[in-house]
């Protein structure tokens, strides 16, 4: 499913689409989708169709349309501290933008049932961590991701706060993954080709409600040639936190909050005037027909006097974009949180631990 809004030219136009569309909706859900650029998640070669709202499939990797991860987000109302589960995590793109949320006391764990995508989602993980301009900003809750089947998770895990499963989920499923679930927590799952968000609201009470019309691959069932059950999978401890890392998390924290403070009495930062204008994108409620690509329903808006008007203004826009001088390179930003570390009296192994061993 996808094509809702307007395709964007970076990260940051995508969203900018998203939250005009009502895609997004509040600034904790933005701030995890600017800090993370879908372009990351992309193989090489792909990355010209990371900004469209168009699910990408390559091999086993998959990337689900930029509105529905948006609406995911959204209805989990995901706090801080929280555990999450994500069953079919992917590439990790998901669980990356819940870590930024939920924070360092929270807890994030990742089934996956192909190895090759857990290593790739690994491999995007560890380039985030090490590289993003983001990471700085935020407390981060680290995704750990399992190779195995969701639907063979061993009876006896523990329950999470927040789920998302984002495969299509038959009906006699829906009770296996609704009683993995703490009471008060929340559910999202397509099932019955409709994105679902269920609330567990006692012992054996739930509320659903319908969000999204989506079509999604079902559940993989594995069997054995021999008839034989599949392994279960075990999903990581809920480990406390050793002191040397709570020390590297309050060190943080500590630095992180004098730095903002000693900018808000600097005042106000000059921002650099917009590279270009927005542009508009095609309201949801103006998609009203699908069609099937493969097995994605995609939808397809029809064609309007004010659509056309909105591709004519767009026309004009980039001949303006053209014909206006360049602006000035930006000057690169300065890491605060990297510069305060670096000035603490202490060895040089343990500032580097402090900065996740991040080379920028």
């Amino acid at each position: 499913m996808g094509g809702a809004v307007s395709a964007g030219e970076d990260n940051d136009d995508l969203i900018d689409n998203l939250k005009e569309a009502q895609y997004i909706r509040t600034d904790r859900v933005e701030q995890a989708f600017r800090a993370i650029d879908r372009g990351d998640y992309y193989l090489e070669g792909y990355r010209d169709n990371a900004y469209k709202d168009l699910a990408w499939k390559h091999g086993n990797i998959h990337l689900s349309a930029p509105c529905i991860y948006s609406e995911v987000m959204e209805a989990l109302k995901l706090q801080q501290g929280l555990s999450f589960l994500n069953l079919g995590s992917g590439t990790g793109y998901l669980s990356t933008m819940v870590g930024l949320i939920i924070g360092p006391f929270g807890v994030n764990h990742g089934v996956e049932l192909h190895k090759d995508v857990v290593e790739y989602a690994r491999e995007r993980l560890e380039e985030f961590i090490k590289n993003s301009d983001s990471f700085d900003k935020f407390e981060f809750c680290e995704p750990h991701f399992v190779v195995g089947n969701c639907l063979e998770i061993s009876s006896d895990s523990h329950q999470y706060d927040r789920i998302y499963c984002g495969a299509g989920v038959q009906k006699d499923h829906e009770n296996y993954m609704k009683v993995m679930l703490k009471v008060g927590g929340i559910l999202v799952m397509p099932i019955e080709d409709q994105l679902t968000q269920i609330t567990r609201t006692g012992q054996s009470s739930w509320e659903s409600k319908n969000i999204l019309a989506v079509s999604f691959a079902p559940l993989v069932q594995q069997s054995r040639s021999d008839g034989s059950k599949p392994d279960a999978v075990v999903l990581p401890p809920l480990a406390v936190r050793s002191l040397q890392d709570l020390s590297r998390i309050y060190i943080r924290r500590t630095l992180r909050n004098l730095t903002s403070e000693e900018t808000l009495s600097r005042g106000p930062v000059q921002r650099a005037p917009q590279k270009r204008k927005l542009r508009r994108c095609r309201r949801r409620h103006r998609i009203n027909t699908y069609v099937f690509v493969g097995n994605q329903l995609i939808p397809q808006p029809i064609e309007s006097e004010e659509d056309e008007r909105i591709e004519e203004e767009n026309k004009e826009e980039e001949q303006e974009k053209d014909s206006v001088e360049p602006n000035k390179p930006e000057e690169p930003q300065v890491n605060f949180l990297r510069d305060r570390i670096l000035k603490l009296p202490l060895p040089e192994s343990l500032k580097a631990y402090v900065l996740f061993y991040r080379e920028k």
